[in-house]
Formats: structure tokens, C-alpha cells, sequence
């Protein structure tokens, strides 16, 4: 029997209005992504790809279409019922980290579970064995400034697993490193991903961390021109 998707978007528009200019940000968009799903939406600057993201994370609302995700219709929420269908479905990974600069690795982990009323001692358990999970025991008790780039995005990718979302978003998250520490994060946000039979959508202009995707979705100018799939992922 297929599977159903976890994600499904049926021709959804975004348009902005910009003065007395319309800009067509997304001109009909229809894709579907299957639950445990690694997928990377690529394109350049201006293609439409960050609005995409926007749109399936509920963080803006569709001009017209249908955003469908474990079976609820993003596009008829409130604001109230988008915050928390986010809280309990889904994870962000920021380029820029979005680290506290004044809490610890392991308080930063567990400051998103804060918000769903579970106990301190409980909070702090999950977030070391998320941190456990990425390879940071060792540094549950530094301070954004204490570490790498490339720990920081592990804290941010730590902080992303630690409420057991179905769906995890990362816009750009190796945009603000190295090729050497893009390399090694995204093969940490991969495997763990996959370990934990998580989807992921990321957002790249960069064909090489494309690489590390099940399906990688090409889109330009608001439209997807290709959808293919690779055989072998980097980080397998």
C-alpha cells in the first residue's frame, strides 16, 4: 500500500504586493513529500525557495492553495492554531544558529520544551541525551561563545530533535560555515535524521549539500523544473 505524504501542497500561490507592483513570489506550486523523507529544495537567490519553506512551516500564509500536513490544512488556521500545530509537529535549524548567548549548550536544548510545560529535571534529561545524540557531551556546559560554528549548529540541531517533531525545517543551515564543517554538520543533521526516522526539509543554493537529500525539488522564478531523486545520499 503507498504511503501517504506527510506533506502535501496543492497549488499554492504567493503573491506580494509591493506598492503597486505584485511580485509573484510562488506561481503554483504542487509536491508532495512522504513521511521519513530527507529533501532539499534548491535554487538561487530570488527563486522562491525561502518562501516555500515559509509556507510549509506556517510561518506565512499561503495568497491561494492548500498546505496540507499530517492531515491538517495549514491554510485555515489562526495564528493561535499555527503556533501550536509548530510546538507539537515541528523543528527549525536557522543558518545564524539563534543560539541564547547567556545559556549554556544544554540550557539552550531544553528552552523549547519550556514552552510545553515539561518539569526542569525532565527538560534537562532530554536535552542531554539530544546533545548525546550529535556528538556534544562534552560540551553541555559551554556557552554559545565557547564553541565552533560547527558545534553551534549541532546544539541548534540538538535544540531542533529535542521535542520529537515529525517534521524538521532547515533553512541554509551550513550557510554560515566552512566546506569542511558544511560537510561534517550536514552528515550530522542526515544521519541523525534518518536514525530517528524524521522528514527533513532544507533550503540550499549549494549542489553540493543537495547531495546529502533523498529528493532534491528544483525550483526558479516560483515554479519546481525538476524533481529528482539521489540513488546513493553523501552521508549514507
Amino acid at each position: 500500500m503507498e504511503q501517504k505524504p506527510i506533506i502535501d501542497v496543492r497549488n499554492v500561490k504567493k503573491v506580494y504586493h509591493v506598492g503597486s507592483v505584485d511580485v509573484h513570489a510562488l506561481r503554483g506550486i504542487d509536491l508532495t513529500i512522504a513521511p521519513g523523507e530527507l529533501c532539499c529544495i534548491i535554487g538561487r537567490s530570488g527563486s522562491g525557495k525561502s518562501t516555500l519553506l515559509n509556507m510549509l512551516a506556517g510561518l506565512e500564509p499561503v495568497t491561494s492553495g492548500e498546505v496540507v500536513i499530517a492531515n491538517k490544512h495549514l491554510e485555515r488556521m489562526t495564528q493561535s492554531e499555527l503556533i501550536l500545530f509548530r510546538q507539537r509537529h515541528v523543528g527549525f535549524i536557522f543558518q545564524s544558529f539563534n543560539l541564547m548567548p547567556y545559556y549554556t549548550a544544554l540550557e539552550n536544548v531544553a528552552f523549547p520544551l519550556s514552552f510545553r510545560g515539561v518539569p526542569r529535571k525532565v527538560r534537562l534529561r532530554r536535552a542531554k541525551e539530544a546533545l548525546k545524540t550529535v556528538g556534544l557531551e562534552s560540551h553541555m556546559n559551554h556557552k554559545p561563545s565557547q564553541m565552533s560554528g560547527g558545534q553551534q549548529q549541532r546544539v541548534g540541531i540538538a535544540r531542533a530533535l529535542v521535542t520529537d517533531p515529525e517534521i524538521i525545517f532547515a533553512d541554509e543551515p551550513t550557510g554560515n560555515l566552512d566546506s569542511n564543517t558544511s560537510d561534517d554538520v550536514m552528515r550530522s543533521i542526515c544521519d541523525t535524521v534518518r536514525s530517528k526516522n524524521k522528514t527533513l526539509i532544507m533550503v540550499t543554493h549549494d549542489p553540493h549539500m543537495a547531495e546529502f537529500a533523498d529528493k532534491v525539488i528544483n525550483i526558479l522564478d516560483g515554479k519546481i523544473i525538476d524533481i529528482h531523486y539521489n540513488e546513493q545520499p553523501q552521508s549514507i
